[in-house]
């Protein structure tokens, strides 16, 4: 058996959260709870916002480079809802956890993933930026804002194995949380 487990971050210490547990003998997702209420906005009241408040336009046939819409998405604060599960999982070498939405949610609350499947890695546990917490990257595609309570499952974890390739090459370690591994 592999020596893997969800704990609860510290931030998160005396909230009363359940570790995710399957619910199923069959399950194979572990299902993740908003550790606490959030609001995800509507996606097209966050569009109209931003074309609103845009510092330039836009023609119709114009693409923007990824570095000026990193530029655009930091000045306009437009960016997916981060849902924090209050948890952190160990995980043993060779796997890593993936994180999806659960399968009713795009059907009946019309909410997604923004990066459609998330992959936590071994390394991201305890890591000094964040300690390791487990948040899901959301977007509304309803017209409306909705709002999660805490406890309230949206999403699941399944711990998978991964491999690699024989001339594997890798280097540099972790330091932080989200997008720390491109720096």
């Amino acid at each position: 058996m592999l020596n893997c487990d969800f704990e609860v971050v510290s931030r998160f210490a005396d909230a009363g959260l359940s570790l995710p547990e399957r619910k199923t003998e069959y399950s194979a997702g572990y299902d993740l709870i908003a550790a606490e209420d959030v609001v995800i906005p509507s996606m097209f009241n966050m569009v109209d916002e931003v074309m609103g408040n845009l510092a330039f336009e836009i023609q119709p046939n114009e693409y923007l480079t990824l570095e000026t819409m990193a530029e655009l998405t930091k000045q306009a604060d437009y960016r997916p809802t981060l849902v924090s599960t209050g948890m952190k999982c160990k995980i043993p070498d060779g796997c890593y956890l993936e994180l999806s939405v659960r399968s009713s949610t795009p059907l009946k609350h019309w909410i997604i993933l923004a990066n459609g499947v998330g992959i936590i890695d071994a390394d991201y546990y305890n890591n000094p930026s964040n300690e390791g917490e487990i948040f899901l990257q959301m977007i509304n595609l309803s017209p409306f804002n909705i709002q999660i309570k805490k406890g309230e499952a949206i999403g699941q974890g399944i711990l998978k194995p991964y491999f690699t390739v024989e001339h594997d090459v890798h280097g540099g370690e972790r330091v932080g949380g989200f997008g720390s591994t491109t720096k």
